[in-house]
């Protein structure tokens, strides 16, 4: 069985020297063939280390090819057979390099698709030491995405992904408001309202450190949209925390309450002016109108909740939009109307229309904040 082995492996490095002597003679698809026959033969061996090197060989000579879309799908035939013996750190590696290689062809579809698997693979691992490199695979990943014309609001998703998993944030935050919503239950008010405002805070660290974690240098539009939704979950969990508060009844905490309600609104604010900024209203799509109009009835709620008008909140949503499609499909908005309503009846002649709405997170603490208002 050794000898067996051992000529397998003689056979793999005389294919290995036979496609080196191609390269050097300007021959590459022809070393590639070899190449992949010698990568078959490790594959039977075990000797995973050499596919990598031979990976490598292979995007190298590729790489040099001006459009070679049909080679990258060769690659993908190696990684698959090293995740069909379940290699997930070095099918992981292997698909870092063809996203690499992809992206460099300007096959974005290819490399969003390759570094999102990685991190799939680096994720499953469970090591410590692969959890920041996983993170970072799924923005790349999602700026990948953002260049293609079929999947941007994928990409978009799994940059915020990334994002909340390199800050720690997903796992934190979820475990967070169980417990805030238990402590809510059980009406401890202000331990439940500390925990939304913990959650907020994780948000704030993610947005804080937003701008060290993209590679991609021309990508303002889509830091926008990121920078809109980590503002806007920031300020909706200090409208939360505000508001256990205010279903305490106490009156020691109003000044807090209304600390709470300010930084909220001012949070609110910069989402919807985030989003706003993006330089072509036309990728406004039917996700981010959502989201624009019910960061505007967020607002109307704060200013309900605080008891005094700062500011009309559809006037600020609709100022400096001139797009009349973008301005229409925003008035057929549910949450548009509702903020209409809440401004021409006021929240209390409006709480039968705001129960019937899904409100997202909100929706969690929805009965609470309606009875506020009863």
């Amino acid at each position: 069985m050794f000898e067996d082995n051992e000529e397998v492996e003689i056979e793999a490095l005389n294919l290995i020297d036979r496609g080196d002597d191609l390269v050097a003679q300007g021959k590459g698809k022809k070393a590639i063939d070899l190449y992949e026959r010698a990568a078959q033969k490790y594959l039977e061996l075990g000797s995973y280390i050499k596919i990598d090197e031979l990976f490598i060989k292979i995007s190298s000579i590729i790489s040099k090819f001006k459009n070679n879309i049909q080679a990258t799908y060769r690659l993908r035939s190696i990684v698959r057979k090293t995740e069909e013996l379940g290699l997930k750190e070095i099918s992981a590696k292997l698909l870092m390099q063809l996203g690499d290689l992809a992206y460099k062809m300007r096959d974005y579809e290819t490399a969003a698709q390759s570094w999102k698997q990685a991190s799939g693979h680096f994720g499953d691992l469970n090591d410590e030491d692969f959890s920041a490199l996983s993170a970072k695979l799924l923005i790349k990943a999602g700026e990948a995405f953002e260049r293609t014309t079929t999947d941007r609001d994928e990409g978009e998703r799994l940059m915020i992904q990334g994002v909340m998993r390199i800050n720690q944030v997903d796992k934190k935050y979820r475990k967070e408001e169980q417990r805030a919503l238990k402590l809510l239950n059980m009406d401890e008010y202000e331990a439940s309202a500390e925990k939304f405002i913990n959650i907020s805070n994780y948000f704030n660290r993610a947005f804080n450190n937003l701008d060290e974690l993209s590679d991609t240098p021309d990508n303002g539009e889509i830091m926008k949209n990121i920078k809109s939704r980590l503002l806007h979950l920031q300020g909706e969990y200090l409208l939360v925390g505000a508001l256990s508060l205010r279903a305490s009844e106490n009156r020691t905490f109003n000044p807090r309450i209304k600390q709470l309600g300010n930084q909220s609104l001012e949070l609110l604010k910069e989402s919807i002016d985030q989003l706003k900024g993006i330089s072509d209203p036309t990728k406004l799509d039917k996700e981010d109108i959502l989201r624009l109009t019910f960061d505007t009835m967020l607002l109307s709620i704060v200013e309900g909740m605080l008891g005094e008008e700062q500011l009309n909140p559809l006037e600020f949503l609709l100022a400096d939009i001139e797009n009349k499609i973008i301005i229409k499909k925003i008035k057929k908005s549910k949450f548009f109307q509702l903020s209409e309503r809440i401004e021409q009846v006021g929240i209390q002649n409006s709480l039968d229309e705001l129960e019937s709405l899904s409100l997202g997170h909100l929706n969690k603490v929805k009965n609470i904040l309606i009875s506020l208002f009863r």
